[in-house]
């Protein structure tokens, strides 16, 4: 059984509301009306009615249980522009451009979301990066103790040598182009709770590099070295059961026979489930790789250091990716509250 199947069969018994701001995107509809038939919960897609509904019939897509929301008549702007014109971002705008802000989908969906009209969001299909997280990042409040927005995205490969039967997580893949020190270790915590929490396996979290414990004294390999010491302090105080280790490099990590030989004393090498990459190039690059030339099944990107359950997609991402993306992202709202009980 694929990963993904059990993330379906979990979700079954929790059904969750996931809206989508892209209701007009051919794959979004037809992921919706998968999820939908699929009993994973209700699908709420944001545009206008008529315009979905033209695209549902081109697709022969059923709309049945599937909720269409429309910014522009919905009941809820006159409750929502109160609510952003407090925001000391949108303070200055005044109450008509509040309200031509809020008849963007993107941003709609976010105060659905942030005021639980809805369980988690997903979003990307059509749209760049800085147009989907821009909202998200405004709109809704970071987690307690933390001031930086990141992401991971889950891996299920075709090799099942490699991660947790081949479920592995890449982070920081597409927000964070140069952390510091502080963010990785960060990243790090964030991701090893999200890989608790969807797999229910320990996290064995390696921060990568070009080098083994070298005793380098180049800032790339020492600031790998400093996050991953500063991560290890975090989780020990906040009492997280993960084992951390680096620097190591990618091999190293992952394949037990040259782990034995390059680490062996280590709780994470050969074994690790969490990858950490110094930087935004080297995981993106990374995770396409994985994906393309290894078949893995990508779903993400996950966002992190959030309030509520949200995920970015890779422009383009088929029905498949945005249904199980959808579904991770339902999963991850059943338990945020016991992840993130302060929350």
């Amino acid at each position: 059984m694929r990963f993904i199947e059990t993330v379906y069969e979990k979700l079954k018994r929790h059904p969750k509301r996931i809206v989508f701001p892209e209701g007009t995107e051919p794959a979004v509809l037809r992921a919706a009306g998968r999820f939908a038939r699929m009993g994973l919960g209700t699908p709420i897609l944001i545009g206008n009615r008529a315009e979905v509904e033209k695209v549902a019939a081109a697709e022969r897509i059923r709309l049945a249980h599937i909720g269409i929301v429309d910014p522009a008549t919905s009941s809820e702007m006159e409750t929502f522009i109160p609510r952003l014109e407090k925001l000391a971002r949108y303070r200055s705008l005044g109450h008509d451009q509040v309200r031509e802000t809020l008849l963007m989908p993107n941003y709609f969906a976010a105060m659905m979301l942030q005021y639980n009209l809805v369980d988690g969001l997903v979003v990307g299909a059509g749209l760049t990066p800085a147009n989907t997280l821009r909202p998200l990042i405004t709109l809704i409040k970071p987690l307690p103790g933390i001031s930086t927005i990141s992401s991971c995205q889950m891996l299920d490969l075709s090799n099942k040598r490699y991660g947790e039967r081949g479920v592995i997580f890449f982070a920081d893949c597409a927000v964070i182009p140069e952390p510091t020190v502080d963010q990785l270790a960060g990243i790090a915590i964030e991701t090893g709770k999200v890989s608790r929490q969807l797999t229910g396996n320990k996290p064995r979290i390696a921060f990568l590099s070009y080098s083994n414990k070298s005793g380098s004294t180049r800032a790339a390999v020492q600031k790998v070295s400093a996050a991953t010491a500063l991560a290890k302090q975090r989780a020990a105080e906040a009492g997280l059961e993960m084992e951390i280790d680096g620097e190591m490099q990618a091999d190293t990590a992952i394949v037990p026979d040259l782990a034995s030989i390059k680490a062996g004393d280590s709780l994470v090498a050969g074994k690790a489930n969490v990858l950490i990459f110094p930087d935004l190039n080297s995981a993106n690059i990374a995770s396409k790789l994985v994906k393309y030339l290894a078949g893995a099944e990508a779903y993400g990107q996950l966002l992190l250091g959030i309030s509520k359950p949200c995920a970015d997609l890779s422009r383009g991402a088929t029905d498949d990716e945005i249904l199980g993306v959808a579904a991770t992202v339902g999963l991850q709202a059943i338990q945020y509250r016991t992840l993130y009980p302060e929350n």
